[in-house]
């Protein structure tokens, strides 16, 4: 690649990341105290802090401060882990997801901070991930529902609350139930060709699978393209953490076969496999925004010769969501990217901003830009 082409790269990506910026800007003015979620029309709408998705509108702003030392991207980002603690104190919907919740928040503040409460929070938030680990089937069961027996791919992106939480107590059972975890998902979750389930469902006595469900995907053996990037990105984490290199082959083989089933403008369909003429089916930007991310961390890994096909795959994708998806050049409308679905089978949140679509886009365009802390 030459010279000149790496530049345009540069300045594209400093174009796109300060227009992110200035919306973000905008988005602080909206004064959230509960977790954004969807924005169907410019506005996006407030749900509980103790659903999944509220460590990522504080994650975005945390990542800000990182890059730019403006304080009032700490000061915006500050209050959120403190709400969502005090949801432990009352009936609450933690569940596997705790990563989600408190790598962007509790963790994150107290790398850049110092914070022994945050230190805290993310510790504690770790024991909780850690007691939903079933020893029989080895794995760390999902939604805090009647559903005993299920795990779904998007648990490998927790883990790494679980192996920081090793590092920072000195405690390797966080780290034993992390690798038991992501070894299971080796066993049973990504398939010969490198798709990977949604869910698998266990029996909780023992440990035996009984099936597999499509869940936000098309159908049990179909290829929901969010569940595919969270496989890439949870994989190479995981190989991050520990060194393994059979994560590192995993998390290759689905970046693989990600990228080999993007439409030809280079984002995803909500699902690979959910007709055989894909061209009315719903894109989903955030599977695309999450896989760019994780693609980047896989080039950040591997030999040059290597990290070349990753880092090219995860610019195309950046510059196709930035030049055809995004609302870059609309500074007030809440929401990064257009084109998101969130749950396809029951017709819930199409084409719409995603938060974790927008956290992940940030997260990308800071990698491209140079940031190496990793929150995940």
């Amino acid at each position: 690649m030459s010279n000149e082409k790496v530049k345009l790269q540069q300045s594209e990506l400093s174009a796109w990341w300060e227009k992110a910026r200035i919306k973000v800007d905008h988005m602080i003015e909206a004064g959230w105290t509960e977790a954004p979620h969807v924005s169907a029309a410019g506005k996006y709408d407030q749900i509980k802090v103790d659903q999944w998705i509220s460590g990522f509108w504080p994650g975005m702003l945390w990542i800000l401060y990182d890059m730019t030392g403006e304080t009032r991207y700490r000061e915006a980002a500050e209050p959120w882990d403190e709400r969502m603690e005090q949801c432990y104190l009352r009936d609450n919907h933690f569940h596997h997801d705790v990563g989600f919740q408190f790598l962007p928040t509790s963790v994150i503040r107290y790398k850049l901070t110092g914070d022994p409460d945050a230190r805290r929070r993310g510790l504690f938030a770790a024991n909780y991930l850690a007691g939903r680990y079933n020893p029989a089937g080895q794995f760390i069961r999902a939604w805090p529902r009647n559903q005993t027996g299920w795990s779904i791919i998007d648990s490998m992106m927790n883990l790494p609350l679980l192996f920081w939480a090793s590092e920072e107590s000195g405690d390797p059972r966080f780290k034993h139930i992390a690798i038991a975890h992501a070894d299971m998902v080796l066993r049973t979750f990504i398939r010969d060709d490198s798709s990977v389930h949604h869910i698998v469902i266990f029996d909780p006595e023992t440990g035996e699978v009984e099936r597999y469900d499509g869940g936000q995907g098309f159908a049990p053996q179909s290829s929901w393209s969010r569940g595919q990037a969270w496989a890439l990105y949870g994989m190479s984490c995981a190989y991050r953490y520990t060194g393994e290199v059979r994560y590192l082959n995993a998390a290759k083989r689905v970046a693989h076969y990600f990228i080999s089933a993007l439409a030809e403008d280079d984002v995803p369909h909500w699902d690979f496999r959910a007709a055989t003429d894909l061209t009315d089916e719903p894109r989903d930007t955030s599977a695309a925004s999450c896989a760019a991310s994780g693609l980047i961390d896989i080039a950040s890994q591997v030999t040059p010769e290597e990290a070349a096909l990753y880092q090219r795959a995860a610019t195309r994708i950046l510059r196709s969501l930035s030049n055809n998806y995004s609302t870059l050049d609309q500074p007030e409308y809440e929401g990064i990217l257009l084109g998101a679905t969130g749950h396809k089978p029951v017709n819930s949140n199409i084409n719409v901003s995603l938060i974790y679509g927008d956290y992940y886009y940030i997260e990308a365009l800071a990698k491209g830009k140079g940031w190496s802390r990793h929150i995940f």
